[in-house]
């Protein structure tokens, strides 16, 4: 094997695939990347087991062939070296050699027919829609995946198509976050649920432009796929949360706010609620809503902390307690400048939702506060 190639065009595959190495394993070949030519291009490859991405570049390739190498310094080495074109090959010691103007380095490999195959998925379902707004979707819903290992169906965000429209779910037992799109094209319908990681590693890989992506579904597999970029991942088994049951359609309470106005107002207060003098407990916010005034507040013992907002007010007067970090994570994923925020009583959850569309919600289950 020996190629040349540009340094940015390697580095941008290498960042990449790297996000589907193993980190913990017992097999230091999934430690690596697999190495591969095809006429004039090179294709690089990673699989932990459950992430597999591939990445295919143009290259001017002299010597067909293959081989594994150990993606942490392979991807340093490249990082660090000079913005020009690089050399590498494998020598008559089966050394993988880089050479790029004055740098030359020689790292050992391994036998790439020991590199497990990425599955093969039979696609019964898939669906295509710009990476923008597959960007767009994930970054509005995946910070409510659950991190808890003890329901792993919730480390996971549902992906469901209904009458052509796309929705994506994440709920931790605490929160749920949804959002919609309405695809294209006619699709069928489906549902599966995709790891979390997966979708943050998606989410670094994918454009912020109007390019394409193909995501398809299978028995137990997804695979997304884009010009030169290909990620397989497994599926999350179990039923998941049957969401549009839990979301309240009624009201007691509406208040119409300016998002980052609270938001503000939820940073500061959690600074008192997140204590420092006492750093395993997190304490809640007190939210009292009024005719025209909505009233966040926290006491502890590192202090008290009180912000009062006039606003907009619907319905009846109301005290609730929250996580402000819910607030927080909901309001950072907002676009929109004013929201309605919807409350029941004080043990119900709250809804964030647009004025204008109904392309998201945000559900937030109270805390009860001690007297």
């Amino acid at each position: 094997m020996k190629i040349i190639c540009d340094k940015e065009k390697i580095l941008k595959a290498i960042n990449s695939v790297t996000k589907a190495v193993a980190s913990k394993t017992t097999m230091p070949i999934l430690e690596g990347i697999l190495i591969q030519t095809n006429d004039k291009e090179v294709k690089l490859t990673t699989y932990d087991l459950e992430i597999g991405i591939e990445y295919i570049i143009e290259a001017e390739v002299e010597e067909q062939g293959a081989t594994v190498v150990n993606a942490t310094m392979f991807s340093e080495i490249i990082r660090k070296l000079p913005d020009t074109e690089i050399k590498i090959y494998l020598n008559d010691k089966n050394l993988l050699v880089i050479e790029c103007e004055g740098s030359l380095y020689k790292l050992a490999t391994m036998n790439p027919e020991e590199f497990p195959e990425l599955p093969q998925i039979n696609i019964e379902n898939s669906i295509e829609l710009e990476q923008n707004a597959l960007k767009e979707m994930i970054r509005k819903t995946i910070f409510a995946v659950s991190t808890e290992e003890n329901r792993p169906i919730f480390t996971g965000c549902l992906f469901e198509v209904v009458d052509n429209k796309l929705n994506l779910v994440a709920v931790d037992g605490f929160r749920l976050a949804w959002k919609t799109k309405y695809l294209q094209t006619k699709v069928n319908n489906f549902s599966a649920v995709i790891p979390g990681r997966t979708l943050n590693e998606i989410n670094k890989i994918i454009l912020d432009n109007f390019d394409t992506i193909q995501i398809g579904i299978a028995k137990n597999q997804a695979l997304f796929e884009m010009e030169n970029c290909k990620i397989v991942t497994r599926l999350l088994d179990g039923e998941f949360l049957n969401y549009s049951n839990v979301i309240p359609s009624m009201w007691d309470t509406r208040i119409r706010v300016n998002k980052s106005n609270m938001q503000n107002c939820f940073e500061r207060v959690s600074l008192i609620s997140s204590s420092s003098i006492e750093k395993e407990k997190k304490y809640p916010v007190k939210v009292s809503i009024e005719i025209g005034k909505v009233t966040i507040s926290c006491t502890n013992q590192t202090g008290d902390a009180k912000e009062e907002m006039y606003v907009s007010t619907e319905g009846k007067n109301l005290e609730a307690g929250f996580n402000p970090k819910y607030f927080l994570d909901a309001f950072r994923a907002i676009d929109d400048e004013e929201v309605f925020i919807d409350f029941g009583t004080s043990i119900s959850p709250c809804i964030i939702r647009p004025i204008d569309n109904g392309d998201y919600i945000y559900m937030i289950l109270p805390i009860r506060m001690k007297d």
